[in-house]
């Protein structure tokens, strides 16, 4: 993919049709492209540990887990909201749902995860955050620390707000919109140590 100057603008039909045949990963935001950075070690196993252990909790159930290589798509009533972003897991229940001008993406995750890097945990706290909020299905969204045994769930209540809770070492937290339940000492098991 050519890379703009920052602020040039870019549609989305040239986004998709770039990031067909790129061998990097970009995130679109309002017109923008930005290339994404690969992970550390500890980023790549906690993704793959929280991959996992989704899959085996949802065996069974109208649901199924999706790795870094699909891409959410947050559509927006105008430009300033859009994003499209490959969240390290995302987890679609009943039926995917695909944009009709871009059959690889989604736009119903039921949850979406991200594994905090320190160049990015202020954005997916943030403005990516605030993007994710606008995706109608979205129930929950997690955020797992790269430093320290701690998963914090982001969940949309009965009322429409977001309430937070956290688990650390030791605990368990639910994901109340898929019905199980994860074990904060399981997803940070490190059997080479």
């Amino acid at each position: 993919m050519s890379h703009r100057a920052p602020g040039e603008q870019m549609s989305y039909a040239e986004y998709v049709a770039r990031e067909a045949v790129s061998d990097v990963k970009h995130e679109f935001i309002r017109g923008e492209v930005f290339a994404m950075a690969g992970g550390t070690i500890e980023h790549a196993a906690l993704t793959a540990a929280i991959g996992a252990e989704l899959a085996l909790a949802i065996r069974g159930k109208r649901c199924r887990v999706f790795s870094s290589d699909l891409r959410v798509r947050v559509l927006a009533t105008d430009l300033s909201t859009e994003l499209s972003t490959y969240p390290d897991v995302s987890v679609v229940c009943e039926q995917a749902e695909s944009p009709p001008d871009d059959p690889h993406a989604i736009v119903n995750p039921t949850v979406v995860v991200e594994v905090l890097s320190d160049s990015t945990e202020a954005y997916d706290r943030g403005a990516k955050a605030t993007h994710y909020r606008r995706i109608p299905s979205l129930r929950e969204y997690v955020l797992i620390n790269q430093h320290e045994p701690l998963i914090e769930v982001f969940r949309r209540n009965e009322r429409g707000h977001w309430e937070l809770l956290e688990a650390r070492a030791g605990a368990t937290i639910e994901l109340s919109s898929l019905g199980i339940t994860l074990d904060v000492d399981t997803i940070y098991a490190d059997p080479l140590k």
